[in-house]
C-alpha cells in the first residue's frame, strides 16, 4: 500500500531494519509515546550536561493519528536547524524545544534530501541560539573517541554514550518493518556508541566536542525496542553540510527538495489487472476529492508522466509545489478514461 506520505501505524515510527552484510539495525528517529519510552531510557545514562546547538524535535503526524520524537544540531543563531529526513518524515506539525531553557518554537522544512536522510528546518521566530561546532568528518579514524547525543526515548532531555569509531565508509541498506521500500546509505561512520530511538538528527562528538556525525541508524537485533545495540551508524558532518548548502541555494535536484511538499491527498495500491496506481482511500481536503477522483479509480498518468506504479505516482508529485495546477489520466470505476486537473495542496514531508 502507498501514500501520497507515508503511512505510519498511529503513536509510533515502524521499526525499520538495516542489513549490512550481516548486521541488523534500525532507523533510531522517533520512539513510541508512553510506555516503551520509559523501558528505553532506563537503560541509558542521563547526562547532567546540555549540549550546545542541540535540540529536541517533536512531530504530530496528523494523517496517521501519531506524535513522534527526535533530535536536532543549531546551525544559526537564528533557527537553521540540520536532522534526519526520517525524524520529520510525515509531520504535519513541528516543534523544536531547546532543552536547557525550555523555550520551545515552532518549525518548518526548508528542504530535505530523501535518499541520504537529511533535512533541514527553520525554527520560526528563533534568535541567539548556540550553535553546534562542527568538526571535519574527513579526519575521523576508527579507534577514536566519540560520544552520541539525543534525546534518546523521546523524553525531551538529552544524554550521551560513550564510545569509539570502529569503521568509516560504510554502506547499509534500509527497509521498512516487512521489508519493503529499501533505502540506501553510503559513507557512513560506524561506532560502537550505544544511540538510541530518539537520537537520530542528534550529533556524533570528537573528543573535543565538535560534530563529526549525525546519528542515523543502531544495530538492533530483531526487536527496536530492546536495551543494548552492537553498532550505530552516523552520517558525515561534511556530507550532510554540502546538502544543506544545496537546500540554502534553492537548488533542487532529483534527491534534494527545496520547499514545500505537494500533497495529492491519495492512499494507493498497484492494480491487479495493470499498471498504474488503485487508489484504495482518498484524503479529505486534498487535492484528489477537490478533482473529483475516489476510491477504486485507477491512475495512468499524472502531468504527463506515466504511472506504473504506487511508487512512481508518489515521485512524480514529489517533483512539483503546492499549488501546481497539473493533469491527470485515469480510468473510473466503469472502465472508462478520465482526464481532470489537479490543484496540489502542500503536505507534509516524504
Amino acid at each position: 500500500m502507498e501514500l501520497d506520505l507515508p503511512a505510519r501505524q498511529p503513536g509510533r515510527e515502524p521499526a525499520r531494519r538495516i542489513r549490512a552484510r550481516t548486521v541488523l539495525a534500525v532507523l533510531i528517529a522517533v520512539v513510541v509515546i508512553s510506555a516503551i519510552v520509559a523501558g528505553l531510557t532506563r537503560a541509558r545514562t542521563q547526562s547532567t550536561a546540555v549540549g550546545s546547538g542541540v535540540v529536541v524535535i517533536e512531530t504530530n503526524l496528523g494523517y496517521q493519528g501519531g506524535q513522534a520524537a527526535g533530535t536536532g544540531m543549531v546551525l544559526t543563531s537564528s533557527g537553521e536547524i540540520l536532522t534526519n529526513n526520517h525524524v520529520i518524515r510525515g509531520a504535519t506539525d513541528i516543534k523544536v524545544v531547546v532543552p536547557k531553557t525550555g523555550q520551545s518554537y515552532s518549525a518548518q522544512v526548508v528542504g530535505y534530501d530523501v535518499s541520504h536522510d537529511v533535512a533541514l528546518l527553520r525554527a520560526s521566530g528563533a534568535s541567539n541560539l548556540k550553535t553546534i561546532s562542527q568538526g571535519d568528518s574527513g579526519s575521523v579514524n576508527p579507534g577514536q573517541s566519540v560520544q552520541a547525543l539525543g534525546n534518546a526515548g523521546g523524553t525531551g532531555r538529552l544524554s550521551f554514550a560513550s564510545g569509539t569509531v570502529t569503521n568509516v565508509d560504510r554502506a547499509i541498506t534500509v527497509g521498512d518493518e516487512q521489508g519493503g521500500n529499501p533505502e540506501h546509505l553510503s559513507g557512513l561512520i560506524e561506532t560502537n556508541a550505544a544511540v538510541r530511538p530518539g537520537d537520530s538528527g542528534g550529533p556524533l562528538l570528537n573528543s573535543f566536542g565538535q560534530v563529526i556525525g549525525m546519528d542515523t541508524a543502531a544495530s538492533a537485533g530483531n526487536d527496536v525496542a530492546q536495551t543494548t545495540t552492537n553498532d550505530g551508524y552516523a552520517i558525515p558532518i561534511n556530507n550532510a553540510m554540502s546538502i544543506v548548502k544545496q537546500i540554502e541555494s534553492g537548488n533542487g535536484s532529483g534527491s534534494v527538495h527545496v520547499g514545500g511538499t505537494a500533497f495529492l491527498g491519495v492512499e494507493s495500491t498497484a492494480s491487479s489487472y495493470s499498471s498504474g496506481a488503485e487508489i484504495s482511500a482518498v484524503v479529505a481536503g486534498g487535492a484528489a476529492e477537490a478533482a473529483g477522483l475516489t476510491a477504486g479509480d485507477l491512475i495512468l498518468s499524472v502531468g504527463g508522466h506515466t504511472i506504473s506504479s504506487p511508487d512512481d505516482l508518489s515521485q512524480v508529485v514529489l517533483t512539483q509545489k503546492p499549488g501546481a495546477s497539473i493533469s491527470a489520466v485515469y480510468l473510473d470505476q466503469a472502465g472508462a478514461t478520465q482526464t481532470t486537473n489537479l490543484t496540489l495542496t502542500s503536505g507534509p514531508p516524504r
